[in-house]
């Protein structure tokens, strides 16, 4: 019977204020799915520091033929200054620093240019000889890249040190500032969302106060009273979550799998896997902000 009564309760409220309920259903839409858009951004970034961050290089180049480099003086590094840079890389005091390293020749270097740029006029203007020298270094941690930079950075022979992160920080700086920006607004739509239900349930208990009020007199509980307030505004909740789930699943079928992915063929997206990690968070975070506005707008007009 009290069963019967609640789903009784929460119909009577839904259907009278529909445009308040779609106006819940609409701002914890656009709010969730900010939060999505953050969480999902979060993840990218740290799918791409664990694919890249280990595979990352420290160059060190060597000068080349009338090398145009402050430090190289349009001389070619003699095979002195070559050695004295490889075994400085082998000596014990870079040894916990340098986890491995190999040199590139100069006839591999023209080779893989050759590779690299087939096809392309600028391989006719390219010659062996004007090639470097250059050691490809991997790092027990990519993040002491400067610790290699203030080693070997003006050497004699040494033309440049280049860090490939140089490459992959500004893309994942990118995608941090858009995760930034979506929780801003994931906020901000937050706020509007729990002010928008507590004047919703409000409403609902006003138009209800004489039912409430009998209630009060036979004896139902505060919680009797309360639960079909709260369970509109966790329906109308969660149906926004649900639709953020859905929009942010189009998103990544739409922006990710038929775009992204096909023409950043270096690197793996997030996909259905990360969004059915987040989306019991979303949902569940639906129900509860719900809820606890419902609570929290209830004491006056309850009588609680």
């Amino acid at each position: 019977m009290r069963t019967r009564y609640i789903l009784s309760e929460v119909g009577k409220g839904l259907s009278r204020n529909k445009a308040m309920a779609v106006s819940v259903v609409l701002v914890s839409f656009v709010s969730l799915l900010f939060v999505g858009i953050a969480a999902l951004a979060q993840m990218q970034v740290s799918i791409m520091k664990s694919q890249w961050y280990d595979k990352i290089e420290v160059s060190i180049h060597m000068c080349a033929k009338d090398d145009l480099a402050t430090t190289c003086n349009q001389t070619e590094a003699t095979d002195e200054e070559i050695e004295a840079v490889k075994a400085k890389l082998e000596s014990d005091q870079l040894s916990s620093y340098v986890k491995e390293f190999y040199m590139e020749t100069k006839e591999e270097a023209y080779q893989n240019f050759l590779e690299l740029y087939e096809g392309n006029p600028i391989t006719h203007f390219l010659s062996e000889d004007m090639m470097w020298v250059s050691f490809r270094v991997k790092l027990v941690d990519p993040q002491q890249y400067r610790l290699v930079e203030e080693e070997f950075a003006g050497a004699p022979g040494v033309s440049e040190v280049v860090d490939q992160r140089e490459i992959v920080d500004p893309l994942f700086s990118v995608i941090d500032k858009a995760k930034y920006i979506s929780l801003g607004l994931a906020a901000v739509m937050t706020i509007a969302a729990i002010l928008l239900i507590t004047t919703t349930i409000r409403l609902s208990a006003m138009s209800r106060e004489k039912e409430t009020t009998i209630m009060r007199y036979v004896g139902a509980s505060s919680f009797t009273i309360q639960l079909p307030f709260m369970i509109e505004g966790a329906i109308a909740a969660l149906l926004g979550a649900i639709g953020a789930v859905l929009a942010l699943w189009g998103g990544l079928s739409v922006m990710v799998d038929s775009w992204l992915a096909d023409s950043f063929t270096w690197t793996r997206f997030v996909g259905t896997k990360e969004l059915l990690i987040v989306a019991p968070g979303l949902i569940l975070a639906a129900i509860l902000l719900a809820a606890i506005a419902s609570a929290v707008s209830l004491a006056k007009y309850t009588k609680v």
